[in-house]
């Protein structure tokens, strides 16, 4: 016997074995259809007693395995069920003749056969016969099964008689030898015995089969005595193996198969079947009066009732191992000791004894079968892995079906198996703690161990390619490198990115779920770690761009908040972090932004093609990005840009790149460790976009504390007066509706008399609504007037009793002591230059609100700063100022020292008067001669106001009131002559 039959297991003893074969020509699905019915009458009960019949089917035995029947009943065929089709009455005969043909294969052994004849009708259908069965079709063969039993129950009689016959031989007759097939008959000494023991053990396998325990062990324990005195151990080693097959089929009435293969429990065992027998219990001891001459007794009923004849579950253990040492001796028992390794792993499972299991395992490994086909060879490795695996060694499991996928493909195959060799490859990932799913790595240590689990993914990659599929090599291999990347060096990350390359070339890789012809699912392989993403954050629209409420709509899409600060019971996940919404929001139509923070693990340049957004919500259109990553880069950041096309809320998920010819989609979600401050952003309807241009050069020369679009820079003589030219035009895709222009200024230090920036809007709002591509004008006038008199150093000459008015410090009438002439001092020194250099600083903010469209309508708009920067240089100074009596009494005559402080020469002119001609760093005096000022007739504030306002504010504006009337009846005004330019006082 060469080839074992792995699938034995213990309980298979009490069976008896029938051959289901085709003869001539059956269709197989047909014949393996009949099969499985015939297959399903596994135990019959028997007629007339309590007793079941076990039976086990097999649709291929070796004859020659047949030929151990003797020294195992179970292995010998006792039935043959032959499945044929016959079309025609002429093809009867031949089909009979076949059918004995077969017959006389197993005929040596042979208790009874059946023939099932399907599609011959007529005169020969209509025959009865005991062994033939015909039938029109395949369809229309109702009583299969009925057949079957009868067939069992015409086996059941054979067997029982044939154990009764074995059992109850008083004749005196010579007891014949019982053999194997490599035996030779002429044993030399104790023959006598040698045939008593075989037989004894013989019958217990008879008993065992006909369902008779407790008289089978009494055989195999008299069997066991017989034969150990004699040393004959191979028979010895059959009689314990039947020992430990009943004290099996005792303890564990559901079988040792497993949940495929197991048996259900009979309904005639003993009701304290299911116990286990007390660890205490041992051999019984044999009384030799039981025995007869031939030694075999006609009663063991007095046995049966004095002694425990079943093993323990621990002596099980113990007599199998015994029993193996015995086959261990001979080496053409080679597959009988192979499959009773089996059976006692199968047993130690169901024990859960896995250490002593693993031993009995170790065994079967080295046991030497002789030349074994490769099919052989990948069958054992099959099962060894598969036991291994029922007793939870899963590692050990992996690599001996890894060891049986090698052999499919094995260099002696003239067609090497790669489908079958990458299936049972795939059979290995759970033993090596390998999943096809990345999900699995992406959280927690790495399990299992790294080498070897790329050598099985690098073996999985090659089978996919022989077999003729790059799209699983590139699944297998982009598996690799996402999961493994930690783990490889950098020059086998290197060739792994090459070899991916390689085979994207022909095949790119993408996010589809590829299924295998079995069914099995291999989900995608998104490459989270190339780049590695560190912290995604959604960006702000620019300054100019971002949208406002109007106040009074704010309330109208607030949702209704927690009174609470706090609340313990919200439990803060990362989940609800990242869909957290963001303060901000976007507009349809308008490119928006997120910044990624990213980082190369390779240790080379990375080259990542069309990195993208994925979103959510709404349309959205992702403008991908190409990036070259230097090798371990450090964080990087990366700007992923789109535009949303519709309103509503919009959920970034993630990103999608092109690495390497793989196309991954990555979530945020399953992206470990990354920050980020909520991916959830409002985007409302679309605004206009209004660009801004002027006639002044632009400058970053400002301290305002405000974002600005943009900002203007002049610079002014007090008192001068400038335009500004500003162009707005449309340059978005909705119309301009509203237009507001206001104003602020931001220095607070200075006083500024007059109005700082004026323009009239009208005009530009004549144009309204703008459309697209249009623009319009506005002018705005910047006049600049500040006190420069607060700078004691620099007038000397002024009085304790003088008022300031607007810049002019102006004297009482009553002081009239007048200074040497400034005209005759010499002021050309560069110190009393830099006395006169100081420049003074405004600014001012010009914000432009507008709106339209459908954002307008939801109530949103924008707005549109630009900033103005002035420098401020002094121009005139009134050094002195004393008045005269005139000839009439309502006049007087007012005396200014004016002084030129700028590098430039210039005039100064008052009404009714002559030009005074300054050159620079001149000063002359002007005298003005001007009616009287009547300060009381200015407007009083009523009693009411003057009680509730402060004091101080109270003189600054009687003070402005004078200084206005002041300005009005003299009309001072300077201008520079080569700037060609008049400014008014």
């Amino acid at each position: 016997m060469s080839v074992p039959d792995y699938m034995q297991c213990a309980e298979d003893h009490q069976t008896v074995l029938v051959v289901v074969q085709p003869v001539g020509i059956v269709p197989e699905d047909q014949f393996f259809k009949i099969y499985k019915r015939i297959s399903s009458v596994s135990q019959v009960s028997i007629r007339d007693s309590q007793r079941l019949l076990y039976i086990r089917y097999r649709h291929h035995y070796l004859p020659e395995n047949n030929e151990w029947g003797d020294f195992q009943t179970h292995r010998k065929v006792v039935g043959l069920i032959s499945i044929t089709t016959c079309g025609s009455a002429k093809e009867w005969p031949q089909t009979s003749e076949r059918f004995h043909g077969q017959k006389e294969v197993y005929s040596s052994t042979l208790y009874d056969s059946r023939l099932l004849v399907f599609g011959l009708n007529g005169e020969i259908s209509e025959q009865q016969r005991t062994d033939v069965a015909f039938y029109p079709n395949f369809e229309d063969c109702t009583d299969v099964e009925k057949r079957v039993e009868d067939f069992v129950e015409s086996i059941f009689i054979v067997l029982e008689s044939k154990r009764l016959d074995r059992a109850t031989d008083k004749s005196g007759d010579k007891i014949p030898l019982l053999c194997v097939p490599f035996e030779k008959k002429d044993f030399v000494g104790h023959y006598k015995k040698r045939c008593q023991g075989r037989m004894r053990k013989h019958v217990g396998d008879l008993c065992l089969q006909a369902n008779m325990l407790q008289d089978a062990l009494v055989h195999y324990h008299m069997a066991v005595e017989l034969l150990r005195g004699v040393n004959d151990f191979l028979w010895l080693g059959a009689a314990l193996e039947g020992l430990c097959s009943a004290s099996v089929i005792f303890h564990y009435p559901g079988g040792t198969a497993g949940k495929t293969l197991g048996r259900k429990p009979s309904v005639s065992q003993p009701a304290d079947a299911g116990k286990r027998h007390r660890p205490g219990a041992q051999e019984v001891l044999i009384d030799p009066g039981a025995l007869t001459a031939n030694g075999i007794s006609a009663d063991t009923s007095t046995e049966i009732g004095r002694a425990k004849n079943c093993l323990s579950p621990e002596d099980i253990i113990e007599k199998y191992k015994e029993a193996i040492s015995y086959y261990g001796k001979y080496k053409n028992a080679g597959v009988i000791e192979l499959e009773a390794c089996v059976k006692a792993v199968r047993v130690l499972a169901i024990q859960k004894r896995a250490r002593e299991a693993s031993e009995f395992l170790q065994n079967a490994v080295y046991i030497n079968l002789g030349q074994l086909s490769e099919e052989e060879k990948i069958q054992r490795y099959s099962i060894l892995s598969e036991l291994y695996e029922l007793i939870g060694f899963h590692r050990k499991s992996a690599f001996f079906k890894r060891v049986a996928a090698m052999q499919c493909v094995a260099p002696t195959i003239p067609e090497p198996g790669w489908r079958a060799c990458y299936k049972l490859l795939l059979e290995t990932l759970p033993g090596y703690s390998l999943s096809l799913d990345p999900k699995d790595f992406s959280k927690g240590t790495h399990r299992g161990w790294a080498a070897v689990q790329m050598r099985l993914l690098h073996e999985l990659v090659y089978a996919s390619r022989r077999m003729g599929n790059p799209g699983l090599s590139v699944r297998h291999l982009s598996f690799l490198l996402q999961t493994m990347l930690d783990f490889l060096s950098d020059q086998e990350k290197k060739e792994v990115t090459q070899s991916l390359e390689n085979y994207t070339s022909k095949c790119p890789g993408g996010m589809e779920v590829i299924t295998l012809p079995d069914g099995l699912k291999l989900p995608p392989v998104p490459f989270t770690k190339l780049p590695i993403v560190r912290s995604v954050k959604l960006l702000n629209l620019p300054v100019s761009l971002r949208p406002h409420k109007v106040k009074g709509l704010l309330g109208q899409n607030m949702s209704t908040a927690s009174p609470f600060i706090y609340s313990p019971i919200i439990m803060h996940n990362r989940g609800e972090e990242r869909c957290k919404k963001i303060d901000f929001q976007w507009v349809q139509g308008d490119v928006c932004e997120v910044q990624l923070m990213v980082y190369n693990p390779m240790p080379y340049e990375l080259r990542v093609e069309n990195m993208g957004l994925l979103t959510s919500g709404v349309e959205f259109e992702s403008l991908p990005a190409a990036l070259s990553l230097p090798a371990e880069s450090g964080l990087y950041p990366v700007t992923l840009v789109g535009v949303p096309r519709t309103a509503g809320n919009i959920t970034v998920n993630g990103y999608h790149t092109a690495v390497f010819g793989v196309t991954s989609d990555c979530l945020l979600e399953g992206l470990s460790g990354v920050k980020t401050s909520g991916c959830l952003v409002e985007v409302i309807p679309s605004l206009p976009r209004l660009q801004l241009s002027t006639s002044l050069p632009r400058s970053g020369n400002t301290s305002i504390p405000i974002l600005l679009s943009s900002t203007v820079s002049v610079q002014l003589f007090n008192g001068e007066t400038q335009q500004l030219t500003i162009t707005l035009e449309n340059i978005g895709s909705e119309d301009i509706e509203t237009l507001e222009l206001t104003s602020k200024i931001v220095t607070t230090k200075e006083k500024v008399f007059g109005e700082f920036l004026s323009w009239d809007l009208d005009e530009a709002l004549s144009h309204l609504p703008l459309k697209p591509g249009h623009a319009v004008t506005l002018t705005i006038n910047i006049k600049v007037k500040l006190d420069f008199s607060g700078q004691e150093s620099l007038l000397q000459d002024l009085n304790d009793d003088g008022i300031s008015v607007t810049g002019l410090p102006i004297s009482s009438p009553l002081r009239q002591v007048l200074k040497p002439r400034a005209e005759n001092k010499s002021v050309n020194s560069e110190s009393g230059k830099a006395e006169y250099s100081h420049i003074k600083t405004l600014e001012a903010v010009l914000n432009f609100k507008y709106s339209g469209g459908a954002g307008k309508v939801e109530g949103y708009y924008r707005e549109l700063s630009l900033g103005v920067h002035v420098d401020i240089e002094p121009s005139v100074f009134f050094t002195r100022v004393s008045t005269l009596p005139a000839t009439s009494t309502r006049q007087c005559h007012l005396l200014l020292d004016i002084f030129n402080p700028t590098e430039h020469e210039l005039t100064v002119s008052a009404k009714n008067n002559q030009d005074l001609v300054l050159h620079a760093s001149e000063c002359q005096r002007m005298a003005i001669q001007v009616d009287k000022f009547d300060f009381e007739s200015l407007p009083q504030p009523d009693q009411e106001t003057a009680r509730f306002t402060n004091p101080k504010q109270l003189e600054e504006e009687r003070q402005h009131a004078q200084g206005c009337q002041i300005n009005s009846k003299l009309g001072i005004c300077w201008s520079i002559i080569s700037f060609q330019i008049l400014h008014i006082w």
